[in-house]
Parts: C-alpha cells; structure tokens; sequence
C-alpha cells in the first residue's frame, strides 16, 4: 500500500500533490469514496484467509455485526437486591440503580454487582461453630480480648454482642475500605467500650441493656461514616453480659445477699406497715377509755 501512495505522488487520494491530474489547475480533487473502501477492503483481505479473492461485503458486514454484538454486550440488569458498580479500566466511575443500565464493553468497563440488602452479621467477644447466628451450649467460644470491658464504677464485665449491617453505597463499600468485616468490627467494639465506660454494671447487667444498645449503634455508625465505608447498621444486639467467669461465683453470692437484704427490708417495712396502725389504733383506743373512766369518775 506504500508503494501505492508513492506511486501517486505520495497523496493518498491518488492526486498529483499539485492537483495536476486532470489540468485544471483548480487544487487536489475530491477523495474518492468508492476508491477509500476498495483500498480499505483490499488491505483487510491481506490478512485474512483466503486474501484478496475474498468478497469484501461479507467481511464487512461480519465486522459491522460484531461491533453490534460488542456494543449490545453493554447492557445489563441490576436486581432489586444489588447496586451496580461500573468500573473504567480498572477505577471506579459510578454507582447504578437497580433497573435496565449500560456501559462501555469490556474491556473499557466492567460492572460489579454486591448485593445490597443482605444483612451481615458481625460477633464480637464470642465466636459460634456456625455461621448462621448465635448460639447456647458448648459451641460458642468466649474470646477475653474483646469482651472483657472496664465500666463506670471501675468493675469488669464479660459483655458479648453481635453487629448487624447491610451495605449502603457500593461504591464505598467496595473501593474506601479493605476489609469491611475487620472495619465493621473496629468500629462497634470501639464504640461499646466507651458506652460500657460511662455506665454501671448493675445498669449493664439488669435494665440498662437497651439503651447501651442503642448507643453503641450510633457512636459505630458515626465512625463507619467518617471512613466512608458504605455501610449501615441496622442493629447491635447484646448477647451477654456478665462479670468475668474468674469472680462470677462471688458476685451471684453478693447480688444473693442483695436480695436477701431486699427482701428483708420490703418484710420489714410490710410488717411496720401493719403493726404500726394497729398500735396506734389500740393506743387512741387506750386514752379513749382513760378519758371516759376519768369522767366517769
């Protein structure tokens, strides 16, 4: 194909450079439309089998089906339960909604789509033989490092708990953090520790769980949003709270004596609570009969 241009002194529409090719003087002619695609045809077939004795239309017009095949492989469907994350060689672009979308074929972009609406579970303090959720018996093994929590009134605590989180923003969740699960983790453990160092054990033990629950959501989802994590908790569950297994036999015989003193107090206050009015009755009685043998007298 050089030696072509070469031929034609060295214009590629096949015209003198001065336009001489047909006397006119007027400048270059036209490019010739017809002659483009022969030479286009002809340089295809070049490197094809068959080579040049090959029609040029069905080539063409398998190149012209694939490019529509190519650009058809560009769309596609993101379910209810997903987000789709186009990603531009490699980098990610934009986040879409569930629905009908497209992209730019691969491999220009490629699209990933998590699924947004499972919800996850995290424990922390414990680890269960099985993935489906907690569970009671010998197949729970306590884990001290994260459990063991220093509260308000300076006493300990054994406190297990579990995260639950779905993913809010693909994008984030995939390309803002490394390890969501260790990330999730951080956070609540973070977050119940400086809730359980504002309370007291009795409130953590008995009717102060709820709240602590609570608190330890908000705090975790506010540095989960500071990381830009993409991620949403939906709720922190408390499994147990109790004191370390090393004093746990002396404090069950310390809250024992409470309630025995409790209870010694509420038989002692239902007892002046009767015998108080009855005395006082039988002593107005006393002075009532005092007064009247006085006058009687």
């Amino acid at each position: 194909m050089v030696d072509d241009f070469k031929g034609r002194g060295g214009s590629p529409w096949g015209s003198p450079p001065g336009g001489g090719g047909n006397g006119s003087g007027r400048g270059p002619t036209p490019p010739d439309i017809d002659e483009i695609i022969r030479k286009i045809q002809d340089t295809i077939k070049k490197f094809l089998p068959g080579g040049s004795k090959s029609g040029g239309k069905p080539i063409i017009l398998g190149l012209v089906i694939l490019g529509f095949i190519w650009l058809a492989s560009g769309l596609y469907r993101v379910l209810p339960d997903e987000q789709g994350v186009v990603l531009r060689f490699g980098k990610y672009v934009t986040t879409t909604q569930p629905g009908l979308n497209y992209h730019i074929p691969y491999p220009v972009e490629t699209v990933l789509t998590p699924k947004v609406t499972k919800v996850n579970r995290m424990d922390v303090g414990f680890r269960s033989e099985t993935d489906s959720g907690f569970t009671t018996g010998g197949g729970v093994a306590d884990v001290p490092e994260e459990s063991l929590m220093l509260t308000g009134d300076e006493n300990i605590v054994n406190i297990d708990f579990s995260v639950f989180w779905v993913i809010k923003d693909a994008g984030k969740f995939l390309f803002k953090i490394q390890d969501p699960p260790a990330t999730v983790k951080a956070a609540a453990e973070t977050a119940m520790r400086e809730v359980i160092a504002k309370s007291k054990l009795q409130s953590i033990l008995t009717e102060g769980r709820s709240k602590i629950e609570i608190e330890t959501q908000e705090i975790a989802q506010s540095l989960l949003d500071e990381y830009e994590s993409g991620i949403q908790i939906t709720q922190v569950q408390t499994q147990k709270a109790d004191p370390p297994d090393e004093v746990i036999d002396a404090f069950r015989d310390v809250q024992a004596a409470r309630a025995d003193m409790e209870r010694s107090k509420n038989e002692a206050e239902a007892y002046a609570n009767d015998v108080i009015p009855r005395a006082r009755g039988e002593a107005a009685k006393i002075l009532q009969e005092a007064e009247a043998y006085k006058k009687q007298v």
